[in-house]
């Protein structure tokens, strides 16, 4: 099945998206769209416009607006179950905390976590929380690549991990290594699963590098193994990706945000028509998927419903 939206690649999917369903440009003029968080205080989202060092934030009734300027490059967000927002700051090397309730005021930010044995992280890149509160988030270079999105500089680590730190007890634990470059990152519905995506393509000069999720087992909830390949995504890359209730996997892609079902199989492309950065679930059922996609954010009601932050 094919039409200007979507492609159906498996009969599983055939509802996925309702009768009437369109895609729609919500606003755009950012120069690259990132992070995407529903705010279900005033069924607004903000985004992080990264090369703009700014945040931007959509409400249906006032439209687009810049929420924070001078943000330190921020990227993934998400929120805790108080209902404050975890920023990935580039320019901060840092996971960092807007307090409940929000304000677009960053003085009152605090920083959660900035440093692994004494050495300064490379540029947290996204992150979740467990329901047991726990932070997960993923370290790639992009950041200190070059001053398009951070700030450069040497990485102190000399590689790139995947995160936990328990704000309970103040511990950070390094959980892996395996991934070569970790972006994206979430869990299945039941949080037995961890997905996290490998993007060392986007840095890659000759043509190589990973452009695959790679799923681990969350072992007593706080530890990673066995690690496998769980889809290789073409064309571009895993940026970033969310769950929905069924553990359907909706991520990043060159032209789509690509559907997948938890054994792996391609079950759909929703198209798109800029190069998907992130996505989040959002709206009163959380059916509604918002895409930022390079300049722009979009909106597309779904047969589905999504699993996040409060």
């Amino acid at each position: 099945m094919t039409s200007q939206v979507v492609e159906i690649f498996d009969p599983r999917a055939s509802d996925l998206l309702p009768e009437g369903a369109v895609l729609e440009r919500l606003t755009t003029g950012s120069a690259w769209c990132e992070g995407p968080v529903w705010m279900s205080e005033d069924a607004s989202v903000l985004w992080s416009d990264i090369p703009n060092n700014r945040m931007m934030r959509w409400h249906p009734e006032e439209g687009a607006s810049v929420w924070r300027s001078g943000v330190e490059f921020t990227n993934g967000h998400y929120r805790e179950a108080d209902g404050s927002l975890l920023h990935c700051s580039h320019g901060l090397r840092a996971i960092v905390r807007t307090i409940f309730p929000l304000s677009s005021d960053a003085s009152s930010d605090e920083i959660v976590v900035s440093s692994y044995q004494g050495l300064r992280f490379n540029s947290p890149n996204d992150v979740v929380v467990k329901s047991d509160g726990s932070i997960w988030f993923t370290d790639p270079p992009y950041g200190i690549a070059s001053d398009h999105e951070g700030h450069k500089a040497e990485s102190e680590l000399g590689d790139n991990y995947v995160f936990r730190f328990d704000p309970k007890t103040q511990v950070l634990s390094m959980v892996s290594a395996f991934v070569e470059e970790p972006n994206g990152l979430a869990f299945s519905p039941d949080e037995s699963l961890l997905y996290v995506s490998d993007t060392s393509a986007a840095l890659a000069k000759d043509g190589g590098g990973n452009h695959h999720i790679v799923c681990f087992d969350v072992i007593d909830g706080q530890a990673l193994a066995n690690p496998r390949i769980f889809a290789v995504v073409t064309p571009g890359l895993s940026d970033g990706f969310r769950l929905d209730s069924r553990g359907w996997l909706y991520t990043s892609s060159q032209d789509s945000v690509q559907v997948y079902h938890p054994d792996g199989t391609l079950l759909a492309k929703v198209f798109v028509p800029e190069k998907v950065g992130n996505l989040t679930f959002g709206g009163h059922q959380r059916d509604e998927l918002y895409i930022c996609a390079s300049t722009s954010l979009y909106r597309i009601r779904l047969n589905a419903r999504g699993i996040q932050a409060p």
